[in-house]
C-alpha cells in the first residue's frame, strides 16, 4: 500500500499503477509458492494484492445451499504483487519488463532479456 505523509506527491492507493494486469502470465518469487506459474484473476490495486490462478489455495468450509452443495472447498486468496514477476515464454522464466513502441505509436511491454512482447491474451 502507498502511505501519503507528507510527500503530497504521491498518488492514492487507488490510482497506484502495478507491473502486472488481469491475464498476465506471472511467477511468485516469493512465499510457499515460489516457482509457481499462474494467470492473473483479479487486481486490487488499494490494497496491493492480486489473485492467481493455482497460487496461495486456502480451504474454506462452505454450508450447503440451495445452489451448490456443502463441503471443504479450495479457492485461490490474494497475494501481494512485490512476490509477483511476469512471465516470459520463451525465457521460460520471470522477467524485468522494458517498454516498447511499436510503429503504429502503441506503446507495449517487453521482456529485457530476450525483447520479446509480453501482452496478455484475452
Amino acid at each position: 500500500m502507498i502511505r501519503r505523509g507528507l510527500n503530497k506527491g504521491l498518488p492514492k492507493p487507488h490510482e497506484a499503477k502495478y507491473h502486472v494486469k488481469k491475464n498476465d502470465l506471472v511467477v511468485v518469487i516469493a512465499g510457499k509458492d515460489k516457482g509457481k506459474v499462474g494467470k492473473i484473476l483479479q487486481v486490487s490495486p488499494r490494497k496491493g494484492t492480486a489473485i492467481v490462478e493455482g497460487v496461495n489455495l486456502v480451504k474454506r468450509h462452505m454450508k450447503p445451499t440451495p445452489y451448490s452443495s456443502g463441503g471443504i472447498v479450495e479457492k485461490p486468496a490474494p497475494i501481494h504483487v512485490s512476490n509477483l514477476m511476469l512471465y516470459c515464454p520463451k525465457c521460460k522464466k520471470g522477467v524485468k519488463v522494458s517498454k516498447k513502441y511499436l510503429e503504429d505509436g502503441s506503446k507495449v511491454r517487453a521482456c529485457k532479456k530476450c525483447g520479446e512482447i509480453i501482452e496478455p491474451k484475452e
